[in-house]
């Protein structure tokens, strides 16, 4: 009884699956908007995490400017396309 009542709880859920094409338009778009956000500082090196949060997408972002390098994150507003990023982490 308990199983029938979990089974029909599970399919009342909505289900979010997304095509891998979705998922490679997320990426570039996270891509873009991180490093529209950068500006012209340097090189970047732009690790986009996979799939984000439900609202949020992520990546980690080093820049190299001659010897130094900086980490800090990107933050993409899925809703909006919008990205802004962290102040560099202390090295």
């Amino acid at each position: 009884m308990r199983l029938s009542v979990f089974a029909l709880l599970l399919s009342t859920l909505p289900c979010h699956a997304s095509s891998d094409e979705a998922w490679e338009q997320f990426h570039t778009d996270v891509h873009a908007a991180c490093l529209a956000a950068l500006g012209d500082t340097g090189t970047a090196v732009i690790e986009v995490n996979p799939f984000g949060s439900e609202s949020y997408g992520a990546a980690l972002v080093t820049v190299s400017t001659g010897t130094a390098a900086e980490r800090m994150v990107c933050v993409f507003d899925k809703q909006s396309g919008k990205a802004e990023l962290t102040g560099p982490f202390p090295g």
